[in-house]
This record gives structure tokens, sequence and C-alpha cells, in this order.
């Protein structure tokens, strides 16, 4: 079990055992089955990390919105099969809003990520070898550009307080297998490629997004799992502000990341330390920006 850190502690909830924490996400199963049942409680949390650190502050109705965000879009992509058994009926009471009863799934162990656009750890390595996960690209792009069509660039899942690290397809096909390398792949770029659609239409740019999949024990079939494309694993951009270039302003823990960063906070990222907690200012305009995505994208009112 992953110890956390954070006010946020994973709560005890009747009826359910907490089996681990990630970051953001608490996991539980049904009291007595222990592993050997066939659901799992996913509890999200109001919990933010950064460069690989849980912070002790919170944000606010964070894992209300991400599970609320994360259902919306499952029900916009009903062609893709995913491991949601029920965000109500049996949900407990002290969590709900912010938890989904799941299939247990046996997950691959790859970061599934599809790129529209180059930023982040692709324009780093783009700007060494012309390459992202070793997939060549065009001469002349800079961050902000627009990839066509979309790749998907995987990448090994890290142990929690270390990098994920980018990888070739090739090595996704002798992890999980030439057959499931191929409907990763394809199941990917068909999420990201219906949900840019949607979000442009909402004047919302999916620059990138990462989802994981694993096998239903029961059929075998590959199965969306975790979240799925919200501001915690998808970077949003504002269309209308949209300038290649450049770094884009993003609809997720951006003011976090910019505050830990400057004198102001007083934390040397590159230390042992822990970061120190966020402002009351930043918590909030965060806070704000991850409603703004949740309302522009769906077109619905958090509540």
């Amino acid at each position: 079990m992953s110890a956390v850190g954070g006010a946020d502690r994973a709560p005890e909830l009747p009826g359910w055992q907490h089996l681990y924490s990630g970051k953001v996400r608490d996991l539980y199963v049904p009291a007595g089955e222990g592993n050997d049942g066939d659901r799992v409680l996913v509890v999200a949390s109001d919990r933010i990390s950064a460069y690989d650190h849980v912070l002790a502050s919170t944000i606010p109705d964070k894992g209300r919105i991400l599970t609320q965000l994360s259902l919306w879009w499952f029900s916009q992509l009903p062609e893709i099969p995913n491991h949601v058994i029920s965000a109500a009926d049996g949900v407990p009471e002290a969590v709900a809003g912010r938890a989904m009863i799941c299939r247990k799934l046996d997950m691959f162990p790859v970061e599934c990520i599809a790129r529209g656009y180059l930023t982040g750890s692709g324009l780093a390595e783009y700007e060494v070898s012309r390459t992202v996960c070793g997939l060549p690209l065009p001469a002349g792009l800079v961050d902000g550009s627009r990839i066509e069509p979309a790749v998907f660039t995987p990448s090994a899942k890290a142990e929690q307080g270390e990098h994920d690290e980018n990888i070739t397809y090739e090595a996704v096909e002798r992890t999980v297998g030439a057959e499931t390398a191929g409907q990763l792949r394809s199941l990917t770029l068909q999420i990201y490629t219906r949900a840019e659609a949607i979000a442009r239409d909402r004047g919302i740019i999916l620059a990138d997004t990462k989802v994981e999949f694993g096998a239903d024990p029961a059929t075998g079939a590959v199965t969306l799992g975790d979240e799925v494309l919200t501001p915690d694993s998808s970077r949003f951009w504002d269309a209308a502000l949209y300038a290649p270039g450049k770094a884009q302003p993003s609809f997720d823990k951006q003011y976090v990341r910019d505050w830990l960063t400057s004198p102001a906070s007083g934390w040397d990222r590159h230390s042992d330390a822990a970061p120190p907690a966020l402002p009351a200012d930043v918590v909030e305009r965060t806070r704000e920006r991850y409603v703004e995505a949740y309302e522009r994208i769906t077109g619905e009112k958090f509540a």
C-alpha cells in the first residue's frame, strides 16, 4: 500500500476495505473479499501532485470534478468498453459524487498517450532527435505545433515518485504482445480523435491525453479503465488563446507548477525537500481552472 501526503487521507468506508492509495485515487475492495472479488471502488480525492510530489494542500471539489468529467466522457464514448459498473447504486454516501464502482481489470503496464500537438516531454525529445517515442516528425515544429495525424506515444508506468519513461511502440509489443499492442494504439487514437473534435466544438484544444487499459478477467476484452480525458490526464488549451511557439495556458494545475517554481515558494524542485503548502489564492485559482474545464467541456454547471 502506498503512503500519500496531504490532508485528504483515504476515508474508512463501511463495507469496503482500503486497498491502495495513489497520488490522487484511493482504491477499495468489498470487505471480506480481498483481491478475490471482481469489483473495486475508485475514489477520487482532492489531493494534487506536482513534480512527483503529493502536496500537503488539497484543491476543494477536485475529486468530484475528475469523477463527473470522466463519467461524462465515458458516456460520449459508448463504442469503447469501460470499467464503470455504477456511480450511484452501492457507492457509500461519504464519497458520493467522487467515486465509481468498477470492474476489476488486469491492467496493462503501459501509459497509452495520444498527442495531437507537440509539447511537454514530446517537445523535449523532438528538439534533440526530431522524434517522439522514436517516431520521426517533420522538421520545423515548435512548442504547440499541431501533429497531423495524431500519434501514439506510449510510456512505461513508473513507481510512485518516479517519472514515467517514454518508450517505443516496439517496446509495447514486447511487453503486451503484438495483437494487444495494436489494440491499445488503435483505441487510444480513436478516443483522442473523438474527444478532440468534441472539445474543439467547445472552444478547447485537446493537445494530448493519457488513458489506461486492462483486460477484463471474465472475457479478456481490452477495456478502458481509470479516469479519462480530465485535466489531470490531458492537456486542454483555450482555442481562443492558442499561439504556437510558446507554452500554452492550460486547464490544469499550471498555477500550482508556476508557483512552486517561482521565487515566492522558496522551494528547490531538485532538492529532497517536500514542497511547501500552497497559498489560498493558488488553491482557488487552480480550482477555478478545473471548474472551468468541466463547465466548458460538458456545457453543464458544476454544482
